[in-house]
C-alpha cells in the first residue's frame, strides 16, 4: 500500500516548472537570462521566480488567471514559473492588441491579477473598468527601453514595490508556507492562450502542465537544445506561451537572450557579440535576417525554427547562403504550438537548391511528441497521399489543448469524430510529409499573426457609412498576407479609405487593419446568401497581375 501522505515512489505528475528547480541546482552559476545590461544566473533566475511567486500568491487564490501584459522581457519569462508556482493560470497576453480586445480577455478570464508593461499603461487605462474580478494591477518598468514608469496613473502598483511585499511575509505565517514545484495533478491548467482563431470572438486555449513537459521536450529535441545553446527571443512569448520554449530553453540549462522588438541590427548584434545558436520566428523574421544591411555569412552554426505560414523558398535560399540552417514547422494555439516538424532528409542534399527549398517550406511530420497528422474529407477518410487531393489537417495527442476556457460548445466542435480539426486545408504527399495549401474559413496570416476576417468586418461595418464588406488576404512581399476590404456603402453616403482605417484602428489591434479598400457596389453571393470570397480573390488576382509593384509594396 502506497502512503497517500508521503506520494507514489514510482508516478510524479509532470510539470514545466520542475525545469528551473532542476537548472538552478544543476547550474546555479551559468548566465540564464540576458537582457541588454541585465543578467541572471540560474540560481537568481529561481531566486526572483519564487520571490515573485510569493507576492503573487499573497493575492490570489489557487486556479486564479494572472495576465501579463508586456514584449519578451524578463519579467515575461519569470512569470511563466512564478504564475504556476504561485498556484495561479498564466494568462499571456498579445501586447499588440487595441483596448477593447484586452478588455475583452481581462473580462473573460476573470483575472484578479494583471501586470502591465509601462509602455502600454497608455493603451490598457483603466484596466479596472474592464471586469469586477480585477483587483490589483502591477506595473513593469523597463529601464532598459528607457521607461522606468509609465508616469500615468490608474491605480496600478509599480512591480518593486509589489514584490518587496513578497520580503515582509512574515516567517512561520500561512503565506510563508513553502513552495511546490511540483502539482497534485498534471492536467491542471497552467497557462490559457487567447486566440482569435477563425472567428471574431476571441477563445482562450487551455494548456495543462503535462501538455506543456511534453512539448516541451518535443522543442528541446528538435531544437537541440543543450546548455551550451543561447537562444534570442525573436518570438513572442505570448504566442503559444512562446511555443513552450520558455520553459524547453530553461530546462536545458540554456541561455536566454530576451529582446525587446525585432530590429535587424538588434537581431544581428545579438547573434554576433552573445553566440546566439537558435532562434524562432514567422517568416517575416526569417525575411528581416535575411534581407538586412547587417548580413553576412554566420561564423557558428544558427539554427531559425520558423511557422505561421509557409516560408518562402527565396528567402529559405538567401539564409542558407548565409550558412543558416532552417527548420520548418507547423501548428497552432490550440496544440501548443508547433505539432509536426519538416524533418530534414539527407537524401535530399543532392537536390538543386529551388527544389531542396521546396522540400523543407513543406509542413513536414509529426513532431516526437506529437502523433501522425492526418488529411482527411469531410467523412473524416484519409485523402490519397498523391499531393494534389485536399482535405483538413486534424490532429490529436498529448499536445492537443484542454479545450477553449468557458465554452464547451467549441470545444466540442472543434473535437468531433475525436480529432482536433485544424480547419487548415493540405495535401499529403507520397513521403507522408503534408503541405499546408489553403487555409478554411478564410484565416489570415499575417507576419505569423492569425487575422480573423470576421473580426475585421465587424469593425468596419460598426461605421455609420457601411453597409456591407468582405476581407480577403492578399500577398505581401514581406508579411506574406495582408487583409484587403472590400465596402459598400449606404445609399448617398460618403467615406474616405483614411477615415475608415482610422475608424478602424481604434477598434482592432493596428496590424488587422487593412492596407487597402476598395469601394464597390455590391459583394458577390451564393443563392444562399454568402458571400463569394474566392471570386474577390480572383479579381484581385487579375488586378494584381496588372498592378503587382502597387498592390505588394505598401506596408
Amino acid at each position: 500500500m502506497i502512503d497517500p501522505q508521503l506520494g507514489s515512489p514510482n508516478d510524479s505528475p509532470l510539470t514545466p516548472m520542475r525545469f528551473l528547480q532542476r537548472s538552478a541546482e544543476v547550474f546555479p552559476n551559468k548566465k540564464a537570462i540576458v537582457y541588454g545590461n541585465r543578467s541572471y544566473t540560474y540560481a537568481e533566475y529561481s531566486a526572483i521566480a519564487q520571490r515573485m511567486a510569493r507576492a503573487i500568491r499573497a493575492r490570489i487564490n489557487p486556479g486564479d488567471r494572472v495576465i501579463f501584459l508586456a514584449p519578451n522581457i524578463p519579467e515575461m519569462l519569470i512569470a511563466h514559473f512564478a504564475v504556476p508556482l504561485a498556484g495561479g493560470v498564466l494568462v499571456a497576453l498579445n501586447s499588440r492588441l487595441a483596448k477593447p480586445e484586452i478588455d475583452y480577455v481581462i473580462a473573460h478570464s476573470e483575472a484578479t491579477l494583471l501586470f502591465l508593461d509601462a509602455e502600454l499603461v497608455a493603451t490598457v487605462g483603466s484596466a479596472y473598468d474592464a471586469s469586477p474580478a480585477l483587483k490589483h494591477v502591477v506595473e513593469i518598468g523597463d529601464a532598459e527601453f528607457g521607461l522606468a514608469e509609465s508616469g500615468l496613473s490608474f491605480g496600478q502598483q509599480n512591480l518593486e514595490s509589489f514584490l518587496a511585499e513578497a520580503d515582509r511575509i512574515v516567517p512561520g505565517s500561512y503565506d510563508d508556507r513553502p513552495l511546490r514545484w511540483e502539482v497534485e495533478d498534471e492536467r491542471e491548467v497552467i497557462a490559457i492562450n487567447y486566440t482569435s482563431g477563425t472567428t471574431g470572438q476571441p477563445k482562450g486555449v487551455m494548456y495543462t502542465h503535462r501538455g506543456a513537459y511534453l512539448n516541451s521536450f518535443g522543442e528541446i529535441f528538435h531544437n537541440q537544445f543543450t546548455s551550451d545553446s543561447v537562444y534570442l527571443w525573436t518570438l513572442p512569448m505570448f504566442h503559444c506561451n512562446g511555443w513552450c520554449t520558455p520553459w524547453a530553453v530553461t530546462g536545458a540549462g540554456a541561455t536566454h537572450v530576451c529582446l525587446r522588438a525585432v530590429r535587424a541590427e538588434a537581431v544581428w548584434g545579438a547573434i554576433d557579440s552573445l553566440g546566439v545558436t537558435n532562434l524562432c520566428g514567422a517568416p517575416t523574421v526569417c525575411g528581416i535576417i535575411a534581407n538586412a544591411p547587417e548580413a553576412h555569412v554566420v561564423e557558428r552554426p544558427l539554427s531559425i525554427t520558423t511557422a505561421g505560414a509557409p516560408p518562402s523558398p527565396t528567402v529559405i535560399e538567401a539564409l542558407d547562403a548565409l550558412g543558416i540552417n532552417v527548420v520548418h514547422v507547423y501548428g497552432l494555439t490550440e496544440v501548443y504550438g508547433p505539432y509536426t516538424i519538416c524533418e530534414y532528409q539527407h537524401e535530399w542534399d543532392d537536390l538543386p537548391k529551388n527544389e531542396r527549398a521546396q522540400k523543407i517550406s513543406r509542413q513536414g511530420v509529426g513532431m516526437l511528441q506529437a502523433e501522425s497528422a492526418r488529411i482527411v474529407d469531410a467523412n473524416m477518410v484519409d485523402v490519397p497521399a498523391d499531393a494534389q487531393t485536399m482535405g483538413e489537417i486534424v490532429l490529436r495527442g498529448n499536445n492537443v489543448m484542454a479545450g477553449y476556457y468557458k465554452d464547451p460548445a467549441a470545444t466540442a466542435e472543434s473535437f468531433r469524430g475525436g480529432w482536433f480539426h485544424t480547419g487548415d486545408l493540405g495535401v499529403m504527399h507520397p513521403d507522408g510529409y503534408i503541405e499546408l495549401r489553403d487555409r478554411a474559413k478564410d484565416i489570415i496570416i499575417s507576419g505569423g499573426e492569425n487575422i480573423s476576417t470576421i473580426e475585421v468586418e465587424n469593425a468596419i461595418l460598426s461605421h455609420p457609412t457601411v453597409l456591407d464588406v468582405a476581407v480577403v488576404g492578399i500577398p505581401h512581399a514581406k508579411w506574406g498576407e495582408r487583409p484587403k476590404a472590400y465596402v459598400v456603402l449606404r445609399p448617398d453616403a460618403m467615406v474616405t479609405e483614411v477615415d475608415l482605417l482610422t475608424h478602424t484602428r481604434v477598434l482592432i489591434a493596428s496590424f488587422k487593419v487593412p492596407d487597402y479598400v476598395d469601394f464597390v457596389e455590391a459583394l458577390p453571393r451564393t443563392a444562399t446568401g454568402k458571400i463569394m470570397k474566392v471570386a474577390l480573390r480572383r479579381l484581385q488576382e487579375e488586378a494584381a497581375a496588372v498592378e503587382a509593384p502597387a498592390l505588394t509594396t505598401k506596408v
